[in-house]
């Protein structure tokens, strides 16, 4: 079918995001909306300059409010960690829990109408029967009578995606002998500490091994608009005294030289950084005025979603990432969101296609008309939840560096 009137060749290949203009990149639609706006009448324009002051007042109470959050935090902090002590000493087993401690009932599981429901059990008894075997193989080699939970923290490790990634084999052994993670909080600069408490091993000296994040919390006069929080924006390591031949952060590489003159061949012994989860101590050294590489920027950026992690999921809720019961309610609702994913992916290539048939039959008669909005529009980044304090790393670190 053809129109009344034709269209230019550069309003075809435009479609109007006017309608909906959230589906652009941030780039695109600032640009759009800032034409938009200059096009207005002059008086609407000085009612959205006078809404940007109030915004401004706003965002600078609201930092206010997230830094009497911290000091709440803070205090807190300290009504948990004799929850946390007493964690530390179950799992070490230096005390025994009470009697009534030992007993634990979960509550039974209800549906959305308050209703008692059945575990609900995978279909395939021949995964479940693996799954069950290599779980019973894993304590094998364990001592019937030891005291306190074996590899607790290791567990709690391999067990969330975030840390497992970062525990290679070589690490397993040293990390059998952490015994307790901790937090302290400072409040002038705002900063935790993460604390790694190991027993005595043949590895290091240290009986703890600490990270710092430093958190900001002021809104930025140059961009007074992207404060969302308080956010981490440098951290510290520390360094770990190796005993000898069993840093893991490093691989010795032996090479053979042969002299060009006289023949003789040589050993050369060499060490170059290897992956581990030890390297998490020694954060790459960043100063405030230094041009970041990309790369560097993508690992200092990953450090400080770790701590984040490590504060506000692990520590809090050990016990609860030990058992996987965490993981099986995010698992859960990731399984729902990607079967849904899949459907819309399924329905908008079915409508991709008619649109395309379309096209094709139109084009014989037509020789312009306006072009259709994507089908395929792009979906915005789901952000999770995590937790008290701070709410996000900086997207631009200022430094990382090792004490």
């Amino acid at each position: 079918m053809t129109t009344g009137a034709k269209t230019s060749e550069s309003e075809c290949e435009v479609p109007d995001f006017l309608d909906s203009p959230g589906y652009l990149d941030a780039t695109s639609r600032r640009y759009m909306m800032k034409q938009f706006i200059s096009g207005l009448p002059e008086e609407a324009q000085k009612r959205i300059n006078a809404l940007k002051h109030l915004q401004l007042e706003y965002t600078k109470l609201e930092a206010k409010f997230f830094e009497e959050v911290y000091q709440v935090e803070c205090k807190y902090q300290q009504l948990y960690q004799p929850i946390i002590d007493r964690r530390k000493e179950i799992v070490a087993g230096s005390a025994a829990p009470t009697e009534e401690e030992s007993v634990w009932v979960d509550p039974p599981r209800k549906n959305e109408d308050g209703e008692e429901v059945e575990e609900e059990e995978d279909e395939d008894d021949e995964i479940n029967e693996k799954l069950r075997k290599m779980a019973l193989n894993y304590h094998k080699d364990l001592p019937q009578n030891g005291q306190g939970i074996p590899n607790f923290w290791l567990m709690v490790f391999k067990n969330t995606e975030e840390l497992a990634e970062l525990v290679h084999p070589h690490d397993e052994p040293i990390l059998q002998y952490l015994r307790n993670l901790n937090i302290v909080y400072e409040k002038d600069p705002m900063a935790y500490i993460i604390e790694f408490h190991f027993d005595q091993n043949p590895y290091f000296k240290d009986a703890v091994l600490t990270k710092k994040y430093f958190l900001r919390c002021k809104v930025d006069s140059d961009e007074p608009f992207s404060f969302e929080g308080p956010e981490i924006h440098k951290c510290t390591g520390c360094p770990i005294n190796w005993n000898p031949g069993k840093n893991v952060t490093v691989k010795t590489i032996k090479k053979q030289q042969k002299h060009k003159q006289r023949g003789a061949i040589r050993t050369i012994t060499k060490t170059q950084p290897t992956e581990s989860f030890f390297n998490f101590f020694s954060p790459p050294r960043v100063q405030e005025d230094d041009k970041i590489d990309p790369e560097t920027q993508f690992l200092i950026g990953r450090d400080f979603e770790i701590g984040h992690f490590l504060r506000a999921r692990i520590i809090p809720k050990a016990v609860l990432y030990y058992t996987g019961e965490v993981l099986d309610e995010d698992g859960d609702d990731d399984d729902e969101e990607e079967e849904e994913e899949e459907e819309d992916m399924d329905e908008e290539g079915e409508e991709e296609g008619e649109e395309e048939e379309e096209e094709e039959d139109g084009n014989d008669g037509n020789e312009g008309s306006n072009a259709a909005p994507p089908a395929n529009r792009p979906k915005q980044a789901k952000r999770r939840g995590g937790g008290g304090g701070g709410k996000k790393a900086a997207q631009n670190p200022a430094e990382c560096q090792q004490q």
